[in-house]
């Protein structure tokens, strides 16, 4: 019997989200190493391709979260490199973390996104870039880091969007918000796995504190929701899944508008190329609502990796 492959696990990193990938990194490799598969952690510095150059690693299981991680830069790097590595590629990477860019994609495949528009910082901060509700968010970032909603009778927007240290990019996007309920659907090799509904306790919305602070959330799966919201929900996540290019895993978050009778609808808000990979993250526990464990899971998204090129 051929040995399972030795696995590089890249965590940590030095974004905004690195405290939320050391535990998937540290997650991912504890339930790879009870697979049987030869685990080698590594806490992402700069001189990355060297270390990896020395490890020579076949296979890469990218846990890295944020920008350089989760935007195309490191795949680059392991596709210059040939190590086959999870997750999507440069390109699906890439466009998937811009936001903006990830919405006229959506827009192009039929997905259902709200209108929206990239401004400099300062201008959010010193005014009203759009006509309240709505929301600002970095356009490159994820785990809903840096975003504000800005509600009816507010007189202007947050100042810290134009204060000294904010470290999130001089763009940011403006967008409609959206009231109503959160949901999200996890891709597996093209397939929704299925329909997750998120509610939170004393936040307005599926923050950063409410994803990671314990009882922060609560998941129901499956979602109480009509079943043709349901169905509409899974197949525009394969398409946004589709349309990005993305492979292995992915997830996409909505928003269901039920709060005007007779005018539901249902709108995308983002897709996640390297959702959370903790074994009670929202892709694990659907996962598992299908049947498969924590173990199995990770055991495939290995077993799928591959390089672009």
């Amino acid at each position: 019997m051929r040995a399972k492959p030795h696995v590089a696990v890249l965590k940590g990193g030095w974004s905004a989200e690195r405290d939320v990938s050391l535990v998937s990194g540290r997650d991912c490799a504890a339930a790879l190493r009870a697979e049987g598969f030869k685990v080698t952690e590594i806490d992402v510095t700069p001189d990355l391709a060297a270390v990896l150059a020395e490890l020579k690693p076949d296979v890469v299981f990218n846990a890295l979260h944020g920008r350089w991680g989760e935007d195309g830069c490191v795949q680059g790097l392991l596709e210059i490199l040939k190590i086959p590595y999870t997750h999507s590629g440069v390109l699906a990477s890439a466009l998937a973390m811009h936001k903006e860019r990830a919405k006229a994609v959506f827009r192009a495949w039929g997905v259902p996104v709200v209108e929206s528009k990239v401004v400099p910082r300062h201008l959010a901060s010193e005014s009203h870039q759009m006509k309240p509700p709505y929301v600002v968010k970095p356009v490159s970032e994820g785990s809903s880091v840096g975003i504000f909603i800005i509600r009816e009778g507010d007189n202007r927007p947050p100042g810290a969007l134009g204060s000294a240290e904010w470290a999130l990019g001089d763009e940011v996007m403006v967008e409609e918000f959206v009231p109503g309920r959160e949901l999200t659907v996890a891709v597996m090799g093209g397939k929704a796995l299925a329909v997750t509904e998120i509610t939170t306790a004393g936040h307005a919305f599926y923050d950063y504190e409410s994803k990671y602070a314990e009882g922060g959330s609560v998941h129901t799966i499956p979602a109480k929701i009509p079943a043709e919201v349901a169905e509409a929900a899974m197949r525009h996540a394969e398409a946004a899944h589709a349309a990005m290019g993305c492979r292995g895993v992915s997830r996409t978050d909505f928003r269901y508008d039920d709060t005007v009778p007779g005018k539901h609808r249902l709108i995308a808000l983002e897709i996640n190329t390297q959702p959370g990979m903790t074994p009670t993250s929202l892709v694990p526990e659907q996962a598992a609502y299908k049947g498969m464990s924590y173990g199995q899971l990770v055991a495939w998204m290995v077993e799928d990796a591959s390089c672009d090129r």
